[in-house]
């Protein structure tokens, strides 16, 4: 590969916060059936399974504070144990969101209907996914979830064919 098309594929290659939430997790054949998915797509750099009080539900979903839905939201985070994974990939924010679908699972049926919250979501806050929305908001997101862990470090240097990625949890586990 020229040195030029390596430092662009270079420069895609993200990592974004995926979260399972906890409609999905009350099912555990279609939680591994998911994670087979995004194994496929997404490389697996850490796999924590959280149960938030409402409190961290409150500080992570701030930005919607005062929005009609977000006692909806923080009700339905807190309501059991869910899944954040960090996903690293070429584009890996703009690649996660197109693979969730849009918010709305009912519309996502009819409209994209092989997208994750089309085939397991159940409503517009129960749609059993999240995704970062930009790579800034990846970065605030992972570090509230994994903290000081070296989740994206280096990135700007690694890519598949450089064979330097870091082992996923799911290597390590």
């Amino acid at each position: 590969m020229r040195a030029t098309n390596l430092r662009r594929v270079r420069a895609q290659w993200e990592t974004t916060l995926a979260l399972l939430k906890p409609d999905l997790l009350a099912d555990a054949a279609r939680v591994r059936a998911v994670e087979q998915e995004i194994g496929q797509q997404f490389r697996v750099q850490e796999r924590r399974q959280i149960a938030w009080t409402r409190a961290q539900a409150e500080a992570f979903y701030a930005e919607h504070q005062g929005r009609p839905f977000f006692g909806r939201l923080v009700g339905y985070m807190t309501s059991g144990p869910f899944v954040a994974l960090a996903l690293a990939g070429p584009q890996a924010v703009s690649q996660w969101r197109k693979t969730m679908g849009g918010t709305r699972p009912v519309q996502m049926r009819v409209r994209n209907p092989a997208s994750l919250r089309a085939r397991f979501g159940l409503t517009d806050t129960r749609n059993s996914f999240h995704g970062s929305d930009s790579a800034e908001t990846a970065r605030r997101e992972l570090a509230f979830l994994f903290g000081d862990s070296k989740i994206g470090r280096n990135w700007e240097h690694a890519s598949p064919q450089a064979g330097n990625l870091p082992p996923s949890s799911r290597d390590t586990c």
